[in-house]
């Protein structure tokens, strides 16, 4: 493990996705899901999200979309909150789930349209 990547990856990942859940997801990781937990927060969070090319929200607003696409509404709930840190409005949210249903398919922006309804419900948005 690169541990300067992995805790540059847990910083971005906690302003990101929030401390809670992080440490959560790290804390509850066994044997079996740890090395998981290591990949993804020092290569996604670490390498990935620090990159200079895009900003956050722009990075949390592509992930709506994969994440529409690949139908995960799991990390879509997770990764909607994270827009909202970034800096996305409900409008710019909206938008992306609309280009989804063209390119897509109408049933999986339908279903990432509920997520967010509830997640922006929950957040008081």
């Amino acid at each position: 493990m690169n541990q300067e990547l992995f805790d540059k990856g847990l910083k971005t990942r906690r302003e990101v996705l929030g401390a809670e859940y992080v440490d959560a997801a790290i804390h509850n990781a066994d044997e079996f899901t740890i090395d998981m937990q290591v990949l993804v927060t020092q290569y996604a969070w670490g390498e990935i999200w620090n990159r200079p090319g895009l900003e956050r929200k722009t990075r949390s607003l592509l992930n709506l979309a994969m994440l529409t696409a690949l139908n995960r509404p799991h990390e879509l709930k997770l990764h909607l909150r994270g827009a909202i840190t970034n800096g996305a409005s409900k409008d710019e949210i909206k938008e992306v789930l609309l280009q989804t249903a063209i390119y897509c398919g109408a049933p999986a922006a339908i279903d990432s349209f509920r997520t967010a309804k509830e997640v922006f419900k929950e957040l008081g948005i």
